[in-house]
């Protein structure tokens, strides 16, 4: 039976910044429209890192018991290990699934966003069928996509009209952004797997492109975050905090195109989280300092 420590590592913390981050830049675009709400922020922060966490435990069972986990490098895998049993951890992806739909219900029903009942639907159907079912398509090379679409534009834009009831350009740039860097910390993950990937049959973005393109797309995806706020500079001078960032895009930039050995890779991920969440710090302060001052 898997331990406390093993569930914890199972869930994968250093993806939880792909949740948190987008929560906080759809708050901060709420503030610049004037109608910022503590409680639904902090229930959206919940739904989002239930999810996260859902999809980490759902892709840890359907790799599983495909086999697609058995060489894998980097953080244990609670059912190719046999740490927990297969059912187990479905169990637990689907418990944490359950949650978010209750929270996100809560959720719903203060800020009367009713719409948001099919988002959060089909935020359970691509959660599941990123690896799940019989044609996954995480095995296909759109796994991406759907980090882009959930962790980027659903989460950040969904924040904000769940407390402002409208979003803004603010909000779509920023939604951009952290959907560009969750994006490219999923793929940090699948250039590490490309052998045990391609093997095992699951083609990946990162496998369908081959390494050095795929090495590549991680930079230009953090380059084309950090760049695409400046197009509200005008507006919003303070924008420019986020160029802030660019030092500490720089070591996971460099060992992501020459780092040769698999597990070179590993720190690239909590890096990459790291990034994603001083991008929401530096452009939500810059959207708060802008209507304050």
């Amino acid at each position: 039976m898997a331990t406390a420590a093993q569930w914890i590592h199972g869930a994968r913390p250093r993806t939880l910044p792909m949740a948190i981050a987008p929560v906080a830049v759809g708050s901060a675009a709420a503030f610049e429209l004037g109608a910022f709400k503590p409680f639904p922020a902090l229930l959206a922060v919940l739904v989002a890192v239930l999810f996260q966490v859902g999809v980490n435990y759902a892709n840890d069972y359907s790799d599983g018991i495909r086999g697609t986990d058995d060489a894998r490098v980097g953080p244990m895998r609670l059912t190719a290990s046999g740490a927990a049993p297969a059912r187990t951890v479905k169990q637990a992806a689907f418990l944490c699934f359950g949650l978010a739909m209750l929270a996100g219900l809560v959720l719903i029903i203060l800020s009367r966003t009713w719409p948001l009942l099919l988002v959060g639907v089909g935020c359970v159907i691509a959660a599941w069928g990123y690896t799940g079912g019989s044609n996954p398509y995480g095995y296909r090379g759109l796994g991406e996509v759907f980090v882009f679409l959930f962790f980027g534009i659903v989460a950040t834009m969904g924040t904000t009209y769940t407390q402002a009831l409208q979003v803004s350009w603010p909000s779509f740039i920023g939604a951009v952004g952290t959907g560009l860097i969750a994006t490219a910390l999923l793929m940090a993950n699948n250039v590490r797997d490309i052998p045990t990937d391609r093997e095992a049959g699951k083609l990946t973005l990162a496998v369908r492109i081959g390494d050095e393109a795929a090495r590549v797309s991680y930079v230009m995806m953090l380059a084309v975050a950090l760049l695409l706020p400046l197009v509200l500079v005008y507006e919003h001078p303070w924008v420019l905090l986020v160029l802030l960032l660019v030092p500490l895009c720089l070591l996971p930039s460099w060992t992501m195109l020459k780092g040769q050995q698999r597990n070179s890779l590993i720190p690239v991920l909590q890096q990459t989280g790291m990034i994603n969440l001083g991008f929401a710090a530096a452009y939500g302060l810059a959207l708060v300092l802008g209507t304050i001052i």
